[in-house]
């Protein structure tokens, strides 16, 4: 072995979930996206997330904590969507985490945030990574094609830092 090299060895099976448990965490992670995104059930939250549920997030707001803040996030989004629909395109499960890769579609007809709906059409993807403990999502990745939808629904899309306001002035 070359100097500077390691190795390491990496056990083909792992020591934490069996079988029976990894299916459950990925029936759950679907359940999110059917009955949270697909039907605006919110309540189910109440279920699928821990009290001090965490999100981590690419965007510089951070999410409420525990199953009110993911209500927060989806009401707000369906609001923006209502029309919207998501299909998990891949989902994988190992120990406690669980990977989904969803593409999502849907109509921008109410307020999201600081913007005003254009009622366009938007096709965007993403990935969720979620940690669970004892049943329940505890933590969450989130990666969505932020850029791609901004420009699907016509809202500006700036490179590095917004400009100023005039209020911020």
């Amino acid at each position: 072995m070359a100097q500077g090299t390691h190795s390491v060895a990496v056990p083909l099976t792992s020591p934490g979930a069996t079988g029976m448990e990894t299916a459950e965490n990925k029936t759950l992670a679907g359940r999110f996206y059917e009955e949270v995104w697909n039907r605006g059930n919110l309540d189910v939250c109440l279920e699928l997330f821990t009290d001090d549920w965490i999100r981590h997030d690419l965007r510089p707001t951070q999410a409420l904590p525990g199953p009110h803040g993911m209500m927060k996030i989806a009401g707000d989004f369906r609001r923006a969507f209502p029309d919207l629909r998501f299909a998990v395109d891949l989902i994988l499960a190992e120990d406690d985490l669980v990977a989904a890769r969803w593409t999502a579609e849907g109509t921008f007809t109410g307020p999201w945030g600081e913007l005003e709906p254009t009622g366009k059409h938007a096709r965007f993807s993403g990935v969720n990574i979620f940690r669970l403990r004892n049943g329940r999502i505890c933590e969450m990745w989130n990666h969505r094609d932020d850029f791609g939808l901004m420009q699907q629904v016509g809202a500006p899309v700036y490179a590095g830092a917004a400009p100023e306001t005039k209020d911020a002035r």
